[in-house]
């Protein structure tokens, strides 16, 4: 059953790296059914786990079966979603294959020479520098004022200080 759920592994990855979305799909769901099949073998085997029908030692773990089930489910949705979405790009563009994206070919042709490693105690340090930057600009232009000012309502509903 390992071999079996290794397969399915690796059948659905390189199906899931293919530009076609049909093929997508299918990967996505042979991905799905190989976690399946290890959740399954991955549970004690015994007599089904019902409540005075004999030792709870030679009961079977229902975890795994509780786990498979909730993975079909999810599985449903996500092919039922991706069903959707690939009509939907086939009824746009007559074609189920996935176009390249020209923004990351042109991100990828630039390289990534000038990127630099920015560590969370640099980033700390400078934003420490520029709000004391903004905090001394600020002590700077604010002009002492002498009187006090009042805001009171006027009885026709204005404002005035």
């Amino acid at each position: 059953m390992a071999a079996l759920a290794a397969a399915l592994f690796a059948i659905g990855t390189y199906l899931l790296l293919q530009r076609k979305l049909s093929r997508i799909i299918v990967g996505l769901a042979l991905l799905s059914h190989g976690a399946n099949v290890l959740f399954v073998n991955a549970g004690r085997r015994g007599i089904p786990p019902l409540i005075g029908s004999g030792d709870p030692a030679d009961f079977a773990d229902p975890m795994p079966q509780a786990l498979v089930l909730t993975a079909i489910v999810i599985s449903f949705g996500t092919t039922a979603l991706l069903l959707a979405l690939a009509y939907r790009s086939w009824l746009l563009t007559n074609d189920d294959e996935v176009a390249d994206d020209v923004e990351d070919r042109m991100v990828g042709a630039r390289g990534h020479g000038d990127d630099v490693e920015v560590t969370d105690e640099t980033m700390l340090i400078d934003e420490a520098e520029a709000r004391e930057q903004e905090s001394a600009a600020a002590t700077t232009t604010v002009a002492p004022t002498t009187a006090a000012t009042t805001t009171v309502a006027n009885p026709t509903g204005e404002w005035s200080t």
